[in-house]
């Protein structure tokens, strides 16, 4: 007997299907803006993180456009399956919310440093303080430089003296690389003074493995993923110029 096993959905998805159905039926029309984040959150008891996620995943799929500070308004009406008679998922149901993948990021890289800080050689400090320079130089140059920041994270990694755990590591980075919906929330932000704040959480976390403190630098790992997810959600908002925090229960 061949059982078949269909794809779970992640949260965003769930919720983007349903504001497509909404679509479909009319209860919003092409020009009409869709309510608040934080009303559709309330509505259906998910965090305003899932809610962001599900606006993207919409405006990948070309049914919707967001208006910086004014809102989110349909522009397309979905299609449905005509087998099925459902809308359709996204053409890349396998995504991962950004918003999603930093939470998971923040537990998995926080105990990765904290275990980091227990075998951190000297050579590994070192390529991290090189690696913290490019990313000052850059700054005060007005360069972009990503690279330095992902070559900082994997660094810690690897300095766990595990394969599992880098290779854990790189792979979350490579989905941050493939992931659509990533580039969909970055090309909402136009601000990048947030990196000054990144850098100073960066230095942070060496100092705490240069003490060999597990403790701290897991905490210090922790606030810097936190406060990567906040700024992120902040800077991306188009509903309310006035951030509540409500990122996750």
């Amino acid at each position: 007997m061949n059982i078949v096993i269909s794809e779970p959905k992640r949260q965003y998805q769930e919720i983007g299907l349903s504001l497509q159905e909404r679509i479909l039926k009319s209860e919003f029309n092409v020009g009409d803006r869709l309510p608040p984040e934080r009303d559709i959150a309330e509505e259906m008891k998910v965090s305003r993180s899932v809610v962001r996620e599900a606006i993207i995943m919409l405006e990948l799929q070309g049914l919707v456009e967001v208006r910086k500070g004014s809102g989110v308004y349909v522009i397309n009406i979905p299609s449905k399956d005509s087998q099925n008679g459902q809308t359709s998922m996204p053409r890349s149901s396998s995504d991962i919310g950004p918003f999603e993948l930093l939470q998971a990021r923040q537990v998995i890289e926080s105990e990765i440093s904290g275990f980091a800080a227990r075998h951190i050689t000297k050579s590994d400090i070192q390529r991290l303080r090189d690696v913290l320079n490019s990313e000052k130089n850059n700054l005060a140059s007005g360069i972009e430089d990503y690279d330095s920041d992902e070559l900082f994270h994997l660094i810690i990694a690897e300095a766990s003296q595990n394969s599992v755990l880098a290779d854990i590591a790189s792979d979350l980075w490579q989905r941050r690389h493939e992931s659509s919906m990533w580039r969909q929330l970055h090309s909402r932000i136009t601000d990048n003074n947030y990196r000054k704040a990144w850098l100073s959480d960066h230095e942070k976390v060496l100092v705490a493995l240069q003490k060999r403190d597990s403790e701290g630098a897991c905490k210090a790992m922790w606030e810097h993923l936190d406060n990567v997810k906040q700024v992120l959600f902040k800077l991306s908002d188009v509903d309310d110029p006035k951030f509540d925090g409500y990122l996750f229960p």
